[in-house]
Parts: C-alpha cells; structure tokens; sequence
C-alpha cells in the first residue's frame, strides 16, 4: 500500500501535536481539585482538607479583638484647672507700694511670662522661692504665692494663668485632617473631642483603627467602636501619642475568579461571599462552584475544635472547601469568615480543560492544513520538474 505525501504530512504532523499535548500539558490558572485533595493528610499529605458546615463556621469565626483596657477606660477627665510637670504658667503681682520687691516706680504691676513647671512640679517665684506647682490649681497656687510673698511685701495680690505646655499636650499623626501637637484643653480632654479638634480622619471608617500610645502602653480600637462604645471615648493625658492608621489586613484571591490579587479588607469583617464579591466574583466562562477552597495556617486550638481532636500542636494547614452548588452553600459561604492572609481559590471546572484541548486540537490540525498544503505544493513541483 502506497501512501500519498499529504497523507504522511498529515499523520506526522497529528501525532506531532499529540505528542506536544501529551508531554507539555495545557496551560491552567492552579491545581484542580483532585490535585488539593491529594494532598490531604489523610491521603499522606500535609494539609486538612475540611468540608465547611456550621460547626465550622462557628469555631473559625474568629476577629481581631480591639479595645482598651480599664486602666484606659477607668481614667477620670482631667480638670481644666489642674496644674501638670511640664506646664506653663504665667504670674502676674501687684503690690500696694511704689518701691516693691518686684517692681519699682509708678509701676506696681510684675509680670512672670512663660514660667516652667519642672519635672517635680516645682516652679521659682523671686522672693517667694521654689513652690510646688503641680496637683494645685492656679487658684491654690495663688494662695500659696500670696502667703509667701505678704511677709516681705504689704497684701501682695497675685494672679496665676495655666497655659498650654508640654505636660498637657498630645500628639496626632497619621490618617487625621491635621497632624500636629494640641493641648488639652476644657473642649478637647477625650479622644473623639482630640480628632474632631485635628480636622476627622481621612480614610474610609469602616478600616480606620486608633491606637493610643501612653508610656509603655499601646491600646487599638476600632474608629466605629468610639461612637458604639462610650467607655471607648477615654480621657486625655498629657503625652499620649493618638495614630489613625488604616487597617492592614488582606486576604490573597487566585483561580477563576475576576481578580487575581492580593486585596485589603474594606470592613471589619469579610465573609467568603463579600470576598468573592470583592474580586469580581466567579468566571462564568470556567470556574467550577464546587471548588472553592480557604487556604489558612489555622492555630493549634482552633484547628482542635474543627477536626475534634486535642493532639495537635503548633500551627496546622488547614484547607476550607465550600460547595456554592449545595442547598445551603451560598449560606455557608456567607458565615464562613474570611481572616488576614488566607488564600482564597477557586478551581476551574473540568469541561474547561477540554475546550482547551479542542482549542489546541484545532489549532494544530490549522497547522497541519497549513504542511500539508506545502508539501502537496512542493509534490507537485517535483513531479513537474520530473515531466
């Protein structure tokens, strides 16, 4: 039996393209779904692969616990009036003779601008010598300067004046309408009075979070929680550090879905739906519903709760599986709660690897066309040049 050249060109350059598919494979967004489930522990692997169901859902639904303590909740409101280390003040004495001990001349009046409380609360007043300042208001400290100052000087009258300084100031950095250093002053002694006084914050709400730096201390809340919690909105202490940061926690969407990405949360808490959401939802044209897979590293006692055992220790790999084509999936999917770092999969349905296959097919039998036109073209040239 005598072939024809196109034939052979045609049978060659099939097996050619076969043989391509075979040892090159087609090219796929991850891992199919037998693939994960190969690689459960319980199929000798390192990961567990977990059905999501209420129970699950239940022990997985874990958030960042935000708030202060009650050494900040507890805190009382400063008094407008009370003096602090660090404060400023400003004196001023009047004496009823011409010739006193601080002024002289028609001039009765001496005023002591910008007088420094020190870090023992103590300032120096000419004539009256040091005095403690600090934990005195500014009409107890006139008494005090009075009394030290009518035994040298005939009823001495004295004013006091408690300007802003150091010891009663507070910084504002970060994502505030204005940073900067303010004083705590009668309309500004809590935290929500402080950001109001900075101008607001300049990021959306929902992923705003306050931390409150005070000594060694740094206390987050949510920026929503000061309004819902009242004992959230604690008094001011002169130093606090006050930074309005956006919050960094970001889950990472692969597969077939709309967006493959490493995407920031936009509320507190981020259910599986609000994530696929998130991303543009599932590729009609290939995602598979049925495989949707949470990828998390998943604490010693919460990876216990799940699987019902108490041996396992140290962070486990855990792998969520929902099924949005289940009676109750799209409901599992929106308590499933979604945490910082998890990897969010979907996988692609079988049927698209075999239009991939068919669309390679096909393009490689348009190549064999292509050979086998050559080569009838170079046969029949050949058999012309032989006549």
């Amino acid at each position: 039996m005598k072939y024809s050249p196109s034939r052979w060109a045609k049978s060659v350059a099939l097996l050619a393209a076969v043989s391509v598919l075979a040892s090159c494979g087609l090219p796929r967004v991850g891992p199919n779904k037998r693939e994960i489930f190969a690689g459960s522990v319980q199929r000798q692997g390192d990961a567990f692969i977990v059905s999501v169901n209420d129970r699950v859902t239940r022990a997985t639904a874990v958030v960042p616990a935000l708030g202060f303590s009650e050494a900040f909740t507890n805190a009382a409101t400063l008094g407008s009036d009370t003096i602090r280390p660090g404060d400023t003040l400003g004196l001023t004495v009047w004496e009823n003779v011409d010739d006193g001990l601080l002024s002289s001349g028609p001039a009765n009046a001496t005023s002591l601008e910008e007088v420094q409380v020190d870090g023992s609360g103590f300032i120096f007043v000419p004539y009256a010598g040091r005095i403690r300042a600090a934990g005195n208001t500014p009409e107890r400290l006139r008494q005090i300067i009075t009394s030290k100052l009518n035994e040298q000087t005939p009823d001495p009258q004295v004013q006091v004046r408690r300007l802003a300084g150091d010891g009663s100031t507070v910084s504002l950095i970060g994502a505030v309408g204005g940073q900067g250093v303010f004083a705590i002053e009668r309309p500004t002694r809590t935290l929500s009075t402080m950001l109001a006084r900075a101008g607001g914050i300049t990021i959306q709400p929902e992923i705003a979070q306050v931390k409150v730096l005070r000594g060694d201390r740094a206390e987050t809340i949510w920026f929503q929680d000061l309004y819902k919690h009242p004992e959230f909105d604690i008094a001011l202490r002169g130093g606090d550090r006050i930074l309005v940061e956006e919050d960094t926690r970001a889950f990472t969407a692969l597969g077939a879905t709309g967006t493959q990405a490493r995407v920031p949360f936009e509320s507190q808490n981020i259910s599986a739906v609000e994530a696929i959401a998130q991303v543009g939802g599932l590729l009609a044209s290939s995602s598979d519903p049925t495989g949707v897979f949470i990828f998390r590293n998943e604490p010693a006692e919460i990876a216990n709760t799940v699987l019902g055992r108490t041996d396992l220790i140290g962070a486990q790999r855990l792998v969520y599986v929902l099924d949005l084509t289940q009676p109750n999936g799209m409901f599992m999917a929106r308590d499933f709660v979604v945490r910082d770092q998890d990897t969010l999969y979907v996988t692609e349905a079988p049927f698209t690897q075999w239009n991939k296959t068919i669309a390679a097919l096909t393009g490689t039998l348009g190549a064999v066309t292509t050979i086998t036109s050559a080569a009838e073209t170079l046969a029949g040239t050949g058999s012309s040049s032989g006549g």
